[in-house]
């Protein structure tokens, strides 16, 4: 079985990870865990979650790791950067969305990769951020192992990390991102019945 760890810090935007991991987690062959650096956390929305790891207790051969965005991400924890960074070095599926974003610029964790995020110029005084010319002004950005994206952009970022992964073959995954981009009645008249 595969393995999804969506770490989450306090005060986590709760729709940018919701798509993605309800997706993942219907289907059989993969379980979505949560991680973060302490044992509750609560979402923007309040919602308490009460996590399944530790950073500490993440199993290091996790498939795909997600870093949702969020309020907290300004915090200083070695720990955490040494875990993603490691997973960047080892071509190990990561994907980063709003906040989540800046804490990679911040820790010079885009190094080396194209990216996005919310606005680069809140990123100006971050001295480790080194790569400017390879922010793209777009909703989401893949490349090689990570994705990023900007806090607008939950169903971008879900179908970019879905095909990163091989999730299914990219036709389906684009009909199935369709049913909640342009709705129920137009995806029927598009693509038929999804529930018949």
């Amino acid at each position: 079985m595969k393995q999804a760890v969506f770490l989450m810090l306090d005060d986590y935007a709760d729709w940018e990870g919701a798509h993605l991991s309800s997706m993942l987690n219907v289907e059989s062959d993969w379980d979505v865990k949560t991680a973060s650096v302490k044992k509750e956390v609560v979402s923007i929305g309040g919602l308490k979650t009460l996590v399944d790891y530790q950073l500490e207790q993440i199993p290091v051969n996790s498939d795909l790791l997600i870093l949702i965005g969020g309020n907290s991400w300004s915090l200083e924890n070695n720990s955490l950067r040494q875990l993603i960074a490691e997973r960047l070095a080892n071509n190990k599926p990561v994907g980063a969305i709003c906040g989540a974003v800046d804490y990679l610029a911040k820790n010079g964790l885009l190094t080396h990769f194209k990216h996005t995020g919310n606005a680069q110029y809140l990123w100006q005084n971050f001295d480790q951020y080194q790569n400017k010319n390879d922010f793209i002004e777009k909703q989401v950005v893949r490349d090689q192992n990570l994705v990023t994206a900007n806090g607008t952009a939950s169903l971008e970022f879900t179908q970019a990390v879905l095909k990163m992964i091989c999730f299914k073959n990219s036709a389906q995954i684009d009909k199935n991102i369709d049913l909640y981009k342009i709705g129920f009645y137009q995806y029927c008249a598009k693509y038929g019945n999804p529930f018949n």
